[in-house]
């Protein structure tokens, strides 16, 4: 007579795992009372088409075209001073958190990482103001303790996750831990590292745009100003000076990520 084989247990964690999903997002729209229909109304559509109306057309003096590209040159130099300064203290703060020294270490880093990413943009501009003052200078320093965090995080997983053959076997014909680590896993985690490089790049271009309106310079704080004065039109230029720089570096940032995957 032949036994069936009993059948396997029942795994309830993914179940418990939607339901608590679900319940969240049935809370969610619950406790904040979200009034759609008022968004639909005839008179949300009037007011909404007569405030869009107020930025057509957009200024084209060439005065303040001239204005808008330096502060255009302004965001995208934050954008990308505060990138790298932030791969190269993401970097070194990666290495003891992904565990090279010990246990010790490696908590007391992955702490500070969190901290760092915890801490939004805005936030750490508004402390650097107090310190720096305005300008570009405070939006450059907080992009960078920002995206230092978030970078921090995501080397250090790229390196504990490495296969680590490569390195060993360096190790064990004589090579010392350092030389193993450059020439083995490092090289194996470069592509990953410059692809989440690049992405926190786009990232930190509609941040520092968004920096500008605490006073960290470039195009939020131009937005802000004429936003301030109800000059629509110089606003509406502002901001296609925006949507013209995040289409630019996405189309660049497609460019080389394809030309690392080949």
């Amino acid at each position: 007579m032949n036994h069936m084989p009993a059948p396997p247990a029942r795994n309830w964690s993914g179940w418990l795992f939607g339901a608590a999903l679900i319940a969240l997002v049935v809370g969610s729209f619950a406790t904040l009372s979200l009034k759609l229909g008022d968004l639909f109304t005839v008179e949300a559509m009037q007011s909404m088409g007569n405030f869009l109306a107020g930025f057509a057309p957009p200024e084209m003096a060439s005065g303040f075209l001239r204005k808008t590209g330096i502060a255009t040159i302004e965001t995208l130099a934050m954008s990308a001073l505060g990138t790298l300064l932030a791969v190269a203290g993401g970097l070194l703060l990666a290495i003891p958190g992904a565990g090279r020294f010990g246990p010790a270490p490696r908590a007391a880093v992955r702490g500070l990482l969190n901290v760092l990413r915890s801490i939004p943009e805005l936030v750490w501009a508004s402390i650097l103001l107090v310190a720096a003052g305005l300008g570009p200078f405070a939006g450059t320093m907080a992009l960078a303790a920002h995206t230092a965090g978030v970078l921090g995080r995501l080397f250090a997983d790229a390196l504990e996750n490495a296969p680590p053959l490569p390195e060993q076997s360096l190790r064990l014909n004589g090579a010392t831990p350092m030389t193993a680590f450059f020439y083995a896993t490092l090289p194996q985690t470069l592509p990953q590292m410059l692809s989440y490089t690049l992405y926190r790049w786009e990232n930190n271009i509609r941040a520092a745009a968004v920096l500008g309106v605490v006073g960290a310079g470039g195009l939020g704080q131009m937005l802000k100003y004429h936003l301030s004065l109800f000059q629509m039109e110089r606003a509406a230029t502002v901001i296609l000076a925006m949507l013209l720089l995040v289409a630019v570096v996405d189309a660049l940032s497609f460019a080389l990520r394809r030309s690392l995957t080949r």
